[in-house]
């Protein structure tokens, strides 16, 4: 909840008026010490320790891979300039010609600092300060894939940055709904994104040992979260089809591969062309040995191929049923065939509720199945805590 308000309320939502009115961009130190000042609270709050790369990530849009949690001293800039120009012509108006120049007061000398860092970039809307600040942004972003110290960070860059990969940082935190993150998950997760320590380096029930990135849980073999992620997957996908009045059931009977295993759902009505769908979700790791070449390439790579693997596994279906593979990531990328699913039920649960909102509100709780099963792997790795019986025990 503190993040929630921190990124909706605080500092740059509050000051937007004096960024676009005045040129605060000119006080750098005034700036930067705002800015340090945000970061401590925010180290405060996730209770995650933040480097100054991490921070640089933090505090970039949720679109671009961040958190959301700007720096005043990123924004001032953009948000003057775009001031400027959207009352470029009103301003024109007021201070008449024989009153001597009409360029607002301090024009020349943020073109002037914004020529120092983006020379030969300039929105093509100037009046808009998301596309002032998208530049910027971009920078920010490119610079951190630039330096990456690892295939891993790569990999981990280009994935939060995907679209899907932010859905669960727009839920709204509320118990009753289910989409309150717990202090330790929320934790967790946001070091995952970050790229920044989760743990103490331990040994896995497995016999592996855990760095202090936590990534082993992930795609360990006894992972703790991974059936209980499965399953959640499904049944979101199975309420959401009720929602639109489309009855499903998982695990359908009689529609068995060679192996013995069963997809992971089936409508028991038509869902396109006269065919019923038939779905198979499954989720890997970004991270992973085996992927990690393709995913330090491009965002979704491995959701890409473990959906390409579940075509060929269901190539012999009957031709009555339409097969679509659900492929997801543990860093948040979807395959094509999740996102047209999606896409489709969104679609048609918006028709049923009338709720334009539904579809964003059901690709948050796929993101926070995800993320909630990433958390159940790392934490998962460690010793369990004894309990009060323990302790009796010993006294």
């Amino acid at each position: 909840m503190a993040l929630t308000i921190l990124r909706f309320c605080l500092f740059v939502p509050k000051f937007t008026y004096y960024l676009r009115c005045s040129p605060l961009w000119k006080f750098n130190t005034l700036l930067d010490n705002l800015d340090a000042f945000v970061k401590n609270i925010l180290t405060s709050i996730l209770n995650c320790p933040i480097s100054n790369q991490a921070w640089s990530q933090a505090s970039l849009p949720i679109r671009y891979g961040g958190l959301g949690i700007r720096k005043i001293s990123s924004v001032s800039l953009p948000a003057f300039l775009s001031s400027v120009y959207s009352t470029h012509t009103l301003y024109g108006k007021i201070i008449f010609n024989s009153l001597g120049s009409i360029e607002v007061s301090g024009l020349t000398e943020a073109r002037n600092e914004w020529s120092m860092h983006s020379p030969s970039q300039v929105p093509v809307s100037l009046s808009s300060q998301r596309q002032w600040d998208d530049i910027i942004c971009k920078t920010t972003f490119d610079t951190l894939l630039a330096n990456a110290n690892s295939k891993k960070d790569r990999a981990r860059l280009l994935a939060v940055s995907a679209k899907e990969s932010g859905y669960w940082l727009h839920a709204l935190p509320s118990a009753n709904l289910g989409t309150l993150l717990d202090h330790t998950t929320l934790s967790v997760l946001i070091g995952l994104r970050l790229g920044a320590t989760i743990n103490q380096p331990h040994r896995c029930h497995c016999g592996d040992c855990v760095d202090a990135f936590g990534h082993h849980g992930l795609s360990c073999s006894r992972s703790a979260g991974r059936f209980s992620r499965h399953s959640t997957l499904n049944d979101i996908i199975r309420r959401s089809l009720a929602t639109a009045h489309v009855p499903a059931v998982l695990e359908p009977i009689g529609l068995a591969r060679g192996d013995g295993k069963r997809p992971d759902g089936m409508t028991l009505v038509p869902w396109k062309m006269g065919r019923s769908l038939v779905w198979d979700a499954t989720c890997v790791d970004t991270l992973a040995a085996s992927h990690i070449q393709a995913t330090s390439s491009m965002a979704g790579a491995a959701a890409i191929s473990a959906e390409q693997a579940k075509r060929r596994k269901y190539e012999n279906l009957d031709g009555s049923f339409v097969f679509v593979p659900f492929g997801v990531e543990t860093l948040g990328p979807w395959g094509p065939g999740a996102r047209a699913l999606f896409e489709e039920i969104a679609k048609r649960v918006i028709e049923s509720t009338g709720d334009p909102r539904a579809g964003s509100y059901l690709g948050q709780r796929i993101s926070l199945a995800i993320q909630r099963g990433n958390a159940a792997s790392i934490l998962g790795t460690m010793p369990r805590c004894g309990g009060l019986d323990e302790v009796l025990d010993l006294i």
